[in-house]
């Protein structure tokens, strides 16, 4: 079997947030508008598919079709190191991340994707098939509520069954005490038995990020999720080491060689690879296994939880997943018999590979024109 062709794609999409009246364009955040989609083609006829995120996707696409290509034609899907060595070595051999990045986790999950079809086993078997489901947390906390919808939506999420939720922080233009005053209104809102997260996406800094630690520490937040800017992993460590807050972090790193930069400097609580950023579940292997002997959970952020789920239900050290409500559209969309979760939990499918089928139609109805 021998890898023959790289298809990309540049989508879009709107999503319905709950309690909100209009449909919101892109997936999340403001910046979250456009995603990529990637398919892998054998000479054998199976096909592998992937997604990843916003970041420069169209360099993304130009940089599967025109340089990752070329150098892993005829290579067999079966032998990921070689692949992923003649990736480095040819195409980042000072291991930047990035699009690079972006790209290599594309090729690298349909990969695994074929090579389970082939085997006829799940992608989280094929990682060491250490649980056949796992516990789900859903980010509910979108910066378009203000604090009553904001706790409203909180009480939705757990009539539905969840009993984990994440908030977004930062964002708001009275700073950090508006958001502690929202975090204590979810809190107020679940009760205690209800695990609460927060995530502040990179933008805060060290003080800020202190001083709303500090001001929450009695909430019993189960983690505080990438609250410095440039995941700062010195900083991360003061910060770690001045809380009892949970730290968490990793979702965007681009390789081992970052995550493990978190790890040695003590930066963080919860180790969080997303296979749709830092490589694909090659890489991602890798550092859960770096986070198990220094005893760190792993955990999920950053979205697209149908590819990220096999890391956590094959991996020992696997922990919770997010349903990021606005990617878990997206893959509802385009792969509609893709699982749910049920109970604060979601199973993997009983299918080979990823488990997913791809609805052509939705692909064609998101597709973004070339420029």
């Amino acid at each position: 079997m021998r890898i023959k062709d790289i298809r990309a794609s540049v989508h879009t999409m709107s999503i319905e947030v709950p309690l909100l009246d209009e449909r919101v364009s892109g997936y999340g955040r403001e910046e979250q508008k456009e995603f990529v989609f990637c398919e892998v083609e054998t000479d054998e006829g199976l096909t592998g598919v992937a997604v990843t995120g916003h970041f420069l996707a169209r360099a993304v696409v130009a940089a599967l079709e025109q340089h990752f290509l070329p150098a892993v034609l005829d290579l067999d899907p079966l032998e990921l190191e070689a692949i992923h060595q003649r990736i480095w070595r040819r195409l980042n051999p000072r291991a930047m991340t990035g699009v690079v990045s972006s790209a290599l986790s594309l090729l690298d999950i349909a990969l695994w994707d074929i090579i389970g079809k082939q085997a006829g086993r799940s992608v989280a078997s094929l990682l060491g098939g250490a649980r056949a489901s796992v516990p789900v947390y859903v980010t509910f906390g979108f910066p378009q509520y203000d604090r009553e919808l904001l706790a409203a939506a909180a009480r939705l999420q757990v009539e539905h069954g969840f009993t984990a939720l994440k908030m977004v922080v930062a964002v708001d233009d009275r700073g950090w005490r508006e958001d502690a005053v929202r975090i204590r209104a979810v809190r107020a809102e679940v009760g205690d038995d209800i695990d609460l997260m927060i995530d502040a996406n990179y933008l805060f800094t060290p003080t800020e990020a202190a001083l709303l630690a500090r001001a929450v520490e009695d909430v019993n937040l189960t983690w505080f999720e990438e609250p410095l800017q440039q995941n700062d992993a010195r900083a991360l460590a003061d910060l770690r080491a001045n809380t009892r807050v949970p730290i968490a972090a990793g979702q965007m790193e681009g390789h081992r060689w970052r995550l493990r930069e978190l790890v040695d400097h003590r930066g963080v609580d919860i180790l969080q690879p997303n296979v749709c950023y830092c490589g694909g579940f090659t890489e991602a292997r890798k550092a859960a296994h770096l986070a198990q002997i220094y005893n760190l959970p792993l955990a999920h952020g950053g979205g697209w939880p149908l590819f990220n789920l096999h890391t956590l239900a094959g991996l020992m050290n696997g922990w919770l997943l997010e349903w990021h409500v606005g990617m878990a559209q997206v893959g509802q969309l385009l792969f509609p018999d893709s699982p749910r979760p049920a109970a604060g939990r979601i199973t993997v499918p009983d299918r080979p590979g990823l488990g997913l089928t791809v609805d052509r139609d939705a692909l064609r109805a998101t597709l973004v024109p070339e420029r």
